[in-house]
């Protein structure tokens, strides 16, 4: 963690949704030691106190459900009260389960697209009334939104929505200075294949394996890894970058 530039944010505002694990987690713990104050949310209070605790004072957790208007309409009645403005989104809140064509049913439908497309909207919706010029949203998409990965369409289909949202937001927000991109993580083993896709350490060691063999780096990705791709597209650096979808797999979908 050396390599951290503490002032890369310095004063910003940011928020996280999804926060208290995985990549989330990753991404508020990295845009902290960054320099930024970050807001997170999570629907589980014990993970959010537990996470809360560990970032110290430059972290505030929110409990929320991102798929609640009125969850979504107190984070930022609470973000406006204390900052007044938002500089950075990461819209990183969703999850999938596998389920192939034949026994999708209704509900899982109904459930993955409320959360990783209708919540993820109404976040960025929301958002963009506290975000001033040159500030940036940053949404989580993923690799599977391009490949076929079996039982797999519902959660692929979801993120596809999401890449295509962001071109038009792109040109929604003309002339606001915002700038919005989207990522695509590859394979990062996070508590989520656990907790969401139900898969047991078996069946995650073995999606490790063919995951490492498909990328030309020979290996999954680590959470950090995409944290520090979330802050650079939310940074200056990346000040004329608005659109783009980066792909964080270790080349596994660009052969």
């Amino acid at each position: 963690m050396t390599s951290i530039h503490h002032t890369k944010h310095e004063g910003k505002v940011a928020l996280v949704t999804g926060g208290s694990s995985g990549l989330g987690l990753a991404t508020v713990q990295r845009l902290v030691a960054e320099g930024a104050f970050v807001y997170f949310t999570g629907r589980r209070e014990a993970e959010l106190e537990a996470a809360a605790l560990a970032l110290g004072d430059h972290a505030q957790a929110i409990q929320g459900d991102i798929t609640r208007q009125e969850d979504l309409d107190r984070i930022f009645a609470r973000i406006k009260e204390r900052h007044g403005r938002l500089d950075i989104l990461f819209a990183n809140a969703g999850g999938g389960e596998f389920s192939p064509l034949g026994a999708i049913t209704e509900a899982q439908f109904d459930k993955y697209f409320g959360i990783n497309v209708k919540g993820t909207l109404f976040t960025v919706q929301k958002a963009i009334e506290l975000m001033p010029e040159g500030s940036a949203i940053v949404v989580n998409g993923s690799m599977v939104s391009i490949k076929g990965i079996p039982a797999f369409s519902i959660y692929a289909a979801t993120k596809a929505a999401l890449r295509s949202m962001v071109r038009t937001w792109v040109s929604d927000l003309r002339g606001r200075g915002i700038r919005v991109n989207i990522i695509a993580p590859g394979t990062i083993v996070t508590p989520g294949y656990k907790s969401e896709l139900g898969l047991n350490d078996e069946q995650i060691q073995d999606l490790v394996k063919h995951a490492s063999e498909a990328s030309p780096l020979g290996r999954v990705g680590q959470p950090d890894e995409v944290a520090k791709a979330v802050s650079f597209l939310a940074s200056d650096d990346a000040s004329y970058i608005t659109g783009v979808e980066l792909f964080i797999d270790g080349g596994t979908t660009q052969i």
